[in-house]
């Protein structure tokens, strides 16, 4: 049985701008919210002047006060006009969509690899496992990060030299966290996020490794990476996909991906089908 999509006018509580292009919105969505679960995400009609609807991951979600946060970065036309758009104005929007990452296994140590636009659904997911399971995030980006950030009091294996900022309110949840960018910005792992997963993957022991999951959003060679990174250490990968979208309800199987199981072909609908896939399932990152 499919979640249920509600229909919601979403009004904009907080639409706050940061440096590259990037704005964190804030939305009152009960009903999204309240059903809402990390790797899920919204369609949202940016403008009257387009009917067409975006997709954009969830970055947190809070059932109590029914509202839900958005990441987004400025690419196209859509986007351009939704970082126009005031506090106080509404948007139509469906949600909460698609299948989200199994969390389902507590006694697990889920390692969160984010790229970009990809790191939302992995603060989501943290923020969803805070106190429940261990876990520990790593953030990539090639623009100043639009989080307020703070050097880690957590000690994490194998990440050394000047590694040692994180996301606030991350450390704030007890949730250990460190930062990449070949941006050279000051605090970050210089050079791609799988790799400093890796050092990290590394410095752990057979036993340690052998309770990791891992779970990725980001650009494609990311995930490229991050699937590798799960075949050399023989750790079970979940890859969130983006896709170009229209319906984003299943309805006119315009983003499939390719799938191979029990040895079969199929294409799989990334809006409803995922966007969470297992890695071993998908040919193109095999």
């Amino acid at each position: 049985m499919r979640n249920v999509i509600f229909e919601e006018s979403a009004k904009i509580l907080a639409h706050v701008h940061h440096a590259g292009a990037q704005s964190i919105l804030r939305l009152a969505a009960p009903k999204t919210a309240k059903h809402a679960k990390a790797g899920q995400f919204v369609h949202l009609r940016v403008s009257d002047a387009l009917p067409l609807r975006r997709p954009i991951s969830m970055m947190l979600s809070n059932p109590e006060k029914g509202t839900i946060d958005l990441l987004y970065k400025q690419v196209g036309e859509g986007t351009r006009q939704l970082a126009q758009r005031k506090v106080g104005e509404e948007l139509p929007m469906l949600g909460p969509i698609g299948k989200p990452f199994d969390l389902s296994d507590m006694s697990k140590r889920y390692v969160l690899i984010g790229g970009g636009v990809g790191v939302p659904p992995m603060v989501f997911t943290a923020d969803t496992l805070a106190g429940k399971a261990d876990v520990v995030l790593f953030a990539g980006s090639e623009v100043e990060f639009p989080f307020a950030l703070k050097p880690s009091t957590f000690m994490l294996p194998g990440i050394v030299g000047n590694t040692t900022l994180t996301i606030a309110s991350l450390e704030e949840r007890g949730i250990a966290c460190r930062l990449a960018s070949n941006a050279g910005l000051y605090g970050c792992y210089e050079g791609h996020v799988p790799s400093l997963a890796r050092d990290y993957l590394l410095a752990l022991s057979d036993a340690e490794r052998a309770r990791c999951v891992l779970l990725s959003c980001g650009p494609h060679p990311m995930l490229h990476a991050v699937a590798k990174l799960g075949r050399e250490f023989n750790i079970p990968a979940q890859l969130s996909l983006e896709e170009y979208m229209a319906c984003a309800i299943g309805g006119c199987a315009g983003c499939v991906v390719k799938t191979l199981e029990d040895g079969q072909e199929k294409y799989r609908r990334v809006c409803v089908d995922g966007p969470v896939f297992d890695a071993n399932i998908l040919p193109e990152f095999a």
